[in-house]
């Protein structure tokens, strides 16, 4: 269910005032954990460090992100591939058949 259109978007008061105070297109990062704010015009094109657990991931503000929430684009899980023996068999002719380009490469000079 979405917010209410009479109570208006969420945005963290800190956030803000830490706003407020930087020049429009300062390219400092602003460090936030409220990863629940949303998007607002005022904030397009700063710099937010939008904390994902562990770290500030840095996030360029544009226009196509006004009204998606901070935390959309910080992600706190890291995707660690899916395979196993097939897919570490077809990484190794990979890497195979690059060393041997490379191989050629500087048989040719």
């Amino acid at each position: 269910m979405s917010r209410s259109l009479k109570k208006g978007p969420f945005v963290d008061p800190k956030l803000l005032k830490k706003i407020s105070k930087l020049k429009q297109g300062d390219r400092t990062v602003i460090k936030t954990w409220s990863r629940a704010s949303t998007i607002i015009p005022e904030i397009v094109g700063f710099t937010i460090g939008v904390h994902n657990g562990k770290e500030h991931v840095p996030v360029f503000i544009v226009e196509n992100m006004v009204g998606h929430k901070l935390g959309e684009f910080a992600p706190t899980r890291k995707f660690i591939k899916h395979g196993g023996r097939i897919q570490r068999e077809q990484e190794q002719k990979m890497a195979q058949t690059e060393r041997e380009q490379v191989k050629v490469v500087k048989e040719g000079k």
